[in-house]
């Protein structure tokens, strides 16, 4: 396995989905907030597995077209080289935000905990002033028209149900 990508999925989603979400259970263990773990013989149990299983596969699905077609990690300090607009990212350009979103999701019903819903609402708004503010306008600058184009045609966080394809998309595939 790449050593970057080793370092990224330690660093970003497992301080999101493991590290905090572990003291917001331990912290909370002995107050009013106390997480209560559900049972598989309620839909709460299922509706958590179901948008775990959603948000894991986006989210490695999203990371196998970063690392093979991108030439780069998730992480900041190694971004692809390559602007990725296949797979998961024409249905939606963040997600691998939108797994980690319905992991959190699926941890808060899993453990019937508001303060891990508390911590998934803080997640997304930080996310949801980064991304517009500082990642988009760095990847306009150095994807240019290409991001914008794609910008205009996928949303943020909720995916399209049906796939993009750029003009040139059936171009390509008759080369």
């Amino acid at each position: 396995m790449h050593l970057g990508l080793v370092k990224t999925i330690i660093v970003l989603p497992g301080t999101v989905l493991v590290f905090i979400p572990a003291a917001i259970l331990l912290v909370t263990q002995d107050s009013k907030f106390a997480p209560e773990l559900a049972s598989p013989t309620q839909i709460w149990f299922w509706l958590a597995l179901l948008a775990a299983i959603i948000g894991l596969a986006l989210s490695g699905w999203a990371v196998t077209y970063f690392m093979k077609l991108g030439k780069g990690t998730p992480a900041p300090w190694d971004p692809p080289k390559r602007l990725v607009i296949q797979g998961p990212y024409r249905h939606v350009r963040n997600p691998m935000i939108t797994g980690a979103l319905l992991m959190l999701l699926a941890e808060a019903i899993l453990f019937q905990s508001l303060p891990i819903a508390t911590w998934m609402t803080v997640f997304f708004i930080g996310n949801a002033i980064y991304f517009p503010l500082i990642e988009e306008k760095g990847l306009e600058k150095r994807f240019g028209d290409e991001y914008r184009n794609y910008k205009a045609n996928v949303p943020r966080w909720l995916p399209r149900l049906r796939a993009w394809r750029q003009a040139n998309d059936d171009e390509q595939n008759r080369s």
